[in-house]
């Protein structure tokens, strides 16, 4: 108990005597307000007590058993992933400038396959800050980043304004539909068969990917709704102005992917951790490297968007490039 708490008590049980001496002697008025006071002292520790909040742990605190968890979760899916075969991309993810692992899993396959053009496509590129290619444009990469919303688009050209003036970088603001999307290419003068396409729009995404015929990239990672599990063959009807809806009425479940896949000739070479993206090499670059069969069934990992928030270390800031050596050189 506190100093004050004991004070306070030690104080209303003498005021509590005196008003009893006051009343016998009838001072009534004296013995009333004595009463009173005592009453108050003796109360208010226990009141202020009760008030206090409970003892628990800080916000810091809770934040902190978060990322541990978190960690520990990641490095349990990735050990289990791996013992399945060691030729898997899961133990490669990093999270540098994209969400849940994708620049780590893109490096790997791009030191197993190598690099052409060192040219990338990014629909559903944000503002910059966070998406599958940001560290391929710091690591000398050129490309094309295409966002529908306008701020972002600005924001994206703003923060990376060196490589934007360098005309290593074109970002266009564009709703990407699967009429559009060649036109897009075209007007970019994207090589026919660059290095890298990412696709995430957040709906369509499956409908794009089919609706590209005169390129061919090398690598593709797009997202994949994982609610549906291996074995169900699902696409969301293509609306061309429409846009996710904050449920799990989006883009293709995995097995719907990875059949669109085999019919552009690229093979299903992994799925992050997170649940969140598949990735696809073009088949005539996929050798025994890559965990095979190139099965969804194989491949698929289930949604883990709870750990969608982690990531380790300080707040990202888009640096200049210059130190970034990437691996996949020139073959």
């Amino acid at each position: 108990m506190p100093a004050w708490s004991a004070i306070s008590l030690a104080a209303g049980v003498l005021l509590l005597g005196a008003a009893y001496w006051f009343h016998i002697r009838r001072a009534h008025l004296a013995a009333v307000a004595a009463f009173i006071a005592g009453l108050a002292a003796v109360l208010f520790p226990l009141l202020a007590r009760r008030a206090e909040p409970h003892a628990g742990p800080s916000h810091f605190q809770i934040e902190i058993q978060n990322r541990l968890l978190a960690e520990q979760l990641i490095r349990e899916a990735i050990r289990a992933d791996m013992a399945r075969d060691p030729r898997r991309l899961s133990r490669h993810e990093a999270t540098v400038y994209s969400q849940g692992g994708e620049d780590g899993i893109l490096a790997e396959i791009f030191r197993r396959i190598g690099t052409t053009h060192r040219y990338f496509v990014e629909f559903g590129s944000g503002d910059g800050a966070e998406n599958n290619t940001g560290l391929l444009l710091q690591g000398g990469w050129s490309g094309l980043w295409l966002d529908a919303v306008p701020e972002f688009t600005r924001a994206a050209a703003e923060r990376n304004r060196g490589a934007v003036d360098e005309g290593r970088l074109a970002v266009k603001q564009a709703l990407v539909t699967a009429e559009n999307i060649e036109e897009l290419l075209r007007e970019a003068g994207a090589p026919a068969s660059f290095d890298l396409l990412s696709i995430d729009i957040d709906r369509n995404d499956y409908w794009v990917w089919k609706a590209i015929v005169n390129w061919t990239p090398r690598v593709v990672v797009i997202e994949y709704n994982a609610v549906f599990p291996p074995g169900i063959s699902w696409v969301v009807n293509y609306e061309p102005n429409s846009r996710w809806d904050g449920t799990s009425h989006f883009g293709a479940s995995l097995t719907a992917l990875e059949r669109l896949s085999r019919e552009k000739g690229y093979l299903l070479v992994a799925c992050n951790i997170m649940g969140t993206n598949a990735f696809f090499v073009r088949k005539d670059l996929v050798t025994d490297q890559f965990a095979d069969p190139f099965t969804a069934e194989n491949h698929y990992q289930p949604a883990r968007y709870h750990l969608v928030w982690y990531k380790s270390g300080h707040p990202r800031r888009v640096a200049a490039p210059g130190l970034i050596e990437l691996p996949g050189g020139p073959r």
